[in-house]
Parts: C-alpha cells; structure tokens; sequence
C-alpha cells in the first residue's frame, strides 16, 4: 500500500515523507520487518518512542509517532522515511493497521461481550451457536483464540487493535464470516478496540473487579458501558442485556441507538426469559420463554451461572440470524470452556474436582452455590481452595475470603499469581475475611501442596473447588513465570489416590 494512501485513512495531525510501499503494521521495534510502519506511542509501562531508531534499523517504512519532538528529528534526520503525527497513538494503530490489512473488520460481522464474569463462556457458546449451523468464526477471548478451526493461544482477552486485525484478516482468509470477542474494561478504557464495527454487544454483569486499575466502580462501569456507545465505531445494530443485573438501567441508557434484546431469570420484563429451572450435574434445562412463544432449551452445561450465559449467548445468537430451533438445537452439544467449571478426572475414588476460573468474590460464591447444590443429593462436603492475585486489587480479597467461608465446609487458602507482593502477605488479607465467616480453614503457601491438602482431605461424596487459575498454565512469582497447571496438578493427587 502506497504510504500516502495510508495517511490518507489516518486522523493525523500531519503526514510527511515518501515512502511507495508499506506491508504491514507493527508497534514492537523489535518485530519489525523491511516495509513495515512502526506505531511509536506513549504507554503506560513505556514509551515506544525511545525504540524508532531501532524500529528504523530493522527496515520500518514509516513512522506514525504521538510525539512533536520526534516527528520533527525524523523529518530533518530521515526525511524519506513515512512519517506521521496524531495526537491519539492507540487510535491511530488502529486506523493504519485496518488500512494496511484490508479492512478484514468490515469483512466480519462482530459479536462483542463485555461483563466481570461470564464473558469466555458466553463468547465460546455463542460461537458454538453459530458453528452449528456452518458458518465459519473467528473467536477471541481470555483462554484461546480460534480462526476457523485452528486454535492458537491468548496471551491477553483483548489484544492490541494491530493484533486484532491481524486475527480478522486470517480469519477472512479461512472464509469467516463471523467474529466473537470478549471485550475487557482495560481494552475499551484504552481503545485497544478502536474501529471496530460491533453488530451485536453483549453485557453479562458487572460486580468489583479490577479497581486498581479504574478506581471506582463508576469508571468500571463506565469503561465496559463504552461498548454500546461505539468506540470509534457507530453504536452496534443490537444489544444484549441481563435485565437482572443491578447496573441493568446504565447499560440500557448506553445502548440507546441500539435494538435491545433484554433477558434474565427473575425479571419478569425481560424479553428472553429463564423459567422453571432444573440443574442436575451435566445439565440444565429450563423453558425458555420468547416473544415467539416458549421451548425447552437442554444443555449439558452445569449451574445458575449457566443459565444467564445460554440465554446471553441464545439471544446474541437470534440476533445473528439463528432461529429458536436452530439454537435449542445447538443447546444440547455445547461444551464448557476450559478451566470453567472444568471437572478432572477422578476414578472411582467417588470426589469431583473441579477447576474454575472464578478470582472475584461474586464468581466465587457463585460457584460455591452450585457446588452446594450438587452434594446436597450425596450429603457431600464442598472445600474450596483459592488464592488471590498480586498487584490487583487488594479490597476484594476479605470479600473473596467471606465468600468463601459463608459457603464451604472448608477452605484451603493458597497463593495465586503473587506477583511482586509476598504471598503470605497476600493470604493474610484474604484470611481475615475467611476468619470472620468462622470457616474452617487450612493454610499453604505452595499452590501444588494445597491442592493436594484439600483432594486428600475430601470424602466419597464431596466436590473440592480449585478456584482462580482456571485455564491458566503458568505461576506469575515476584522474579519468574513459572509452569503450573491446576488440572495436571490435580489429575496427578488422583491418580495417587486411585
């Protein structure tokens, strides 16, 4: 592409140099190939501007820069390399990456799923949905990314826009027509999704989280309600909402210019609605009742949870053209994402372990209430083992420690991803949340030792909760990433114990 026809599709505050012929798009200096544009922009680890010289030595084409100073340094010193200056660097990425690519956006039409718990599981059934009826997806989320049937893996839940549009024109080379992605509040904070045109978006809940890095729960809120306002991008055609959320009035007034498609389980307004309710271990079925008149929808999906995320991803799935029978169909061979609610092979020693991805006190007594629920038939025990993340958000963790406390007959209080706190300095606040619940609980700061405490722990009957990695495979410490699996580690105590 002709470095002028690329300007030409940018908000750029002014355009310099000749280069004929750029190829691609990178952001990481040390990525660049000859031909590419090199996105200098500030950040908030770093400044990519300090690496365009060495963007420059590796071949880059162009430059699209945030800084004055360096705009100016590359027209005196580089004078025949493509330069440009924006003022935004995140939206201009974006901007040069879907010129450069093709536009695979406008290729594409995109379901879009933001909320503080649900967002992989409702994004991997609705792509489900639609794979039942044959049309190729690309799928980008929290544990994988798909593009058609290749799977590959997700370092982040949303990516950087390049990276994103690099996913679309992959998929679109495979002969995708739809997309589905789950969108985090950092990347619509940040407007790693600039551009992107969202046919149908889709909330799911919103209880605290990620408040050391948004603040409030007003600017969390804020940041997901960004979705159903369009970022960069007109407001999508349809919106998705659960009308029993508590924040259900905020997302309906940013969803505005949006066609509403409303559900829920116990609002009685809801347009899609949940009712007479039946779970059993490996199912759940409910009536679904629609404007179009009432079904039994049948999943081999487990829990409450469950419920609200088959009815996000049912109507999301209407909205992209399925009819009732094609998703009560598709209903019944759904499978679970890895590492939500993921059960590990036990033998006949007669225990369920299950692993979940559940890191906020709301996911967490959630899960804790379905398990409840399941042992009730066998007089079961449920025991939790958790942990919470370094670096993040310090006031939930009393909160993650009542929740489970309230719940469970015993709690294993274990490290997470530490980061660069001190574990136990970590646990201790989560404990003092477990003490007030008066739970029994045991303490152990090696992941893999707790897991096996509370497996050898459990009786005939009792369900052992491993909450908080999910699908993740490595342990984030203070000075390495280290491999750890809560499945692996689990199958292994079993299979002792068998």
């Amino acid at each position: 592409m002709n470095w002028n026809d690329a300007c030409a599709e940018l908000v750029a505050l002014e355009c310099a140099g000749t280069a004929n012929n750029v190829t691609g798009v990178e952001y990481d200096s040390r990525r660049v190939k000859p031909g590419d544009v090199f996105v200098a922009m500030r950040g908030g680890a770093t400044d990519g501007n300090r690496f365009i010289d060495a963007a420059l030595r590796q071949g880059a084409a162009a430059v699209v820069t945030d800084s004055r100073e360096e705009f100016d340094r590359l027209r005196r010193e580089n004078s025949g390399t493509g330069a440009a200056l924006v003022e935004h660097g995140r939206r201009a990425m974006a901007e040069i990456s879907a010129a450069v690519m093709g536009h695979p956006e406008r290729r594409l039409a995109l379901s879009a799923v933001t909320g503080t718990n649900g967002k992989t599981t409702t994004a991997f059934l609705l792509e489900s949905m639609l794979r039942s009826i044959r049309r190729t997806c690309v799928l980008i989320g929290t544990v994988e990314t798909h593009v058609g049937d290749e799977v590959r893996e997700s370092p982040h839940t949303t990516p950087e826009s390049r990276d994103v549009l690099e996913i679309f024109a992959d998929g679109v080379r495979a002969g995708a027509t739809e997309a589905v992605m789950e969108m985090s509040s950092h990347a619509l904070e940040q407007e790693r999704v600039w551009g992107l045109p969202v046919d149908v978006a889709i909330f799911t809940n919103l209880t605290q989280d990620h408040l050391d890095y948004h603040g409030t729960m007003e600017n969390y809120r804020e940041a997901k309600a960004r979705l159903f306002a369009g970022v960069g991008a007109p407001a999508p055609r349809v919106a998705v909402l659960n009308a029993d959320d508590e924040h259900f009035e905020r997302f309906r007034d940013a969803a505005g210019q949006s066609t509403l498609m409303t559900y829920g389980v116990t609002s009685k307004a809801a347009d899609y609605r949940a009712e007479d309710v039946r779970i059993q271990p490996g199912a759940t079925r409910f009536r679904w009742a629609t404007p179009h008149g009432s079904v039994e929808l049948r999943s081999p999906l487990t829990g409450r949870v469950n419920v609200y995320n088959l009815l996000a991803a049912s109507c999301a799935a209407l909205a992209r053209g399925l009819n009732v029978e094609q998703v009560v169909a598709a209903a019944e061979g759904l499978r679970q994402a890895p590492g939500r609610f993921q059960v590990v092979p036990a033998g006949d020693t007669g225990i369920t372990v299950v692993v979940d991805y559940a890191h906020t006190d709301d996911a967490l007594r959630n899960l804790i209430s379905l398990a409840r629920e399941l042992v009730k038939q066998r007089e079961g025990r449920v025991i939790t083992l958790f942990g919470c993340g370094g670096d993040r958000d310090r006031t939930k963790r009393p909160k993650m420690g009542r929740a489970a406390g309230e719940g469970s007959d015993l709690v294993v209080l274990t490290s997470d991803n530490p980061r660069s706190e001190e574990p136990m300095a970590i646990i201790e606040e989560a404990l003092a949340g477990v003490k007030e619940m008066g739970a029994d609980c045991i303490v152990e700061e090696d992941r893999a030792g707790a897991i096996e405490i509370a497996i050898r722990a459990a009786r005939r009957g009792d369900i052992v909760l491993l909450a908080g990695k999910g699908h993740e495979k490595v342990q984030i410490l203070k000075n390495e990433t280290v491999p750890f699996d809560d499945v692996e580690v689990a199958a292994a105590v079993l299979k002792e114990i068998a």
